[in-house]
């Protein structure tokens, strides 16, 4: 493992871990640069686990312990120490988790062989907050589905915020972009799938009674917590469902409503395999 001890901030090898909190910025330049953050040994971990290439690693000392056995695969990733000062002076944060990586984006996969190798996937279409997208991957690790399907539109899973808020998982489940709904529509048909919308559609099914017939293989499909599903996701989805909400409440949050949602299909499989 490269250690190399931080003595001076502007070294251009450290560009990947400035100006963190720009998010436009990122949002920008991490696609662009085929890179990633991963924070946190935990996640560092995972993303190695995965077969994901580090560019280089930025840590307080403490964890060199920790990640130096992990990294021997890589002696090529050269390995940042710095102290929590610099450390939070270089990113603009606190680095309370100790560590961060760049990471080499891995190839993106084709929608197509990931709907062939699974059963129980989930869309997303246009979700904007990376928090919600972290939170529905590690739903959907939990509770056992094979696959998230992304609309051109929806927030970047490997951004650092749904990183760290999916614990890493947005680096175990297999996931892919769908082309447009004129593509994406027959897509899902062709390979099997009924294409389940949660939507507030009068002929909405209650989540309840739907679980009771599950088809074989089962796309869920959530939207935006604002307009919700277009029109276009809700003419390509084989049935609609709602989870019946009291007190005059209309919706849940989006993550919430998802990780009900794999829990029914989880309950009702276990139901049928018994």
């Amino acid at each position: 493992m490269r250690t190399i001890r931080i003595d001076d901030l502007d070294l251009p090898e450290l560009a990947d871990y400035t100006r963190l909190t720009d998010v436009a910025l990122r949002r920008v330049l991490e696609p662009e640069q085929g890179l990633y953050l991963a924070e946190s040994p935990k996640v560092i971990e995972r993303a190695l686990g995965a077969g994901h290439r580090p560019r280089s690693v930025l840590l307080l000392e403490e964890w060199l312990p920790k990640l130096e056995p992990l990294l021997a695969a890589h002696p090529e990733a050269p390995v940042y120490v710095g102290d929590s000062a610099q450390l939070e002076r270089l990113t603009g944060f606190h680095l309370h988790r100790g560590a961060l990586a760049s990471m080499h984006r891995p190839a993106p996969r084709d929608p197509v062989e990931l709907l062939r190798a699974s059963r129980r996937v989930v869309v997303l279409e246009d979700l904007a907050d990376h928090t919600n997208v972290g939170a529905i991957f590690r739903s959907v690790a939990a509770l056992g589905a094979d696959a998230v399907l992304l609309s051109p539109a929806c927030a970047d899973p490997l951004y650092r915020r749904a990183v760290r808020v999916s614990m890493g998982a947005v680096l175990q489940v297999p996931w892919a972009r769908l082309p447009e709904w004129r593509e994406a529509g027959p897509m899902l048909r062709d390979e099997g799938f009924e294409l389940a919308a949660f939507a507030l559609r009068d002929d909405a099914q209650d989540l309840a009674e739907y679980v009771d017939r599950l088809p074989e293989r089962l796309a869920l499909m959530f939207g935006t917590e604002g307009t919700g599903l277009s029109r276009r996701a809700l003419a390509s989805a084989t049935t609609s469902v709602v989870i019946p909400m009291e007190h005059g409440v209309d919706s849940l949050n989006v993550s919430t409503a998802a990780a009900l949602a794999l829990w029914a299909v989880r309950t009702a499989d276990g139901r049928v395999g018994a």
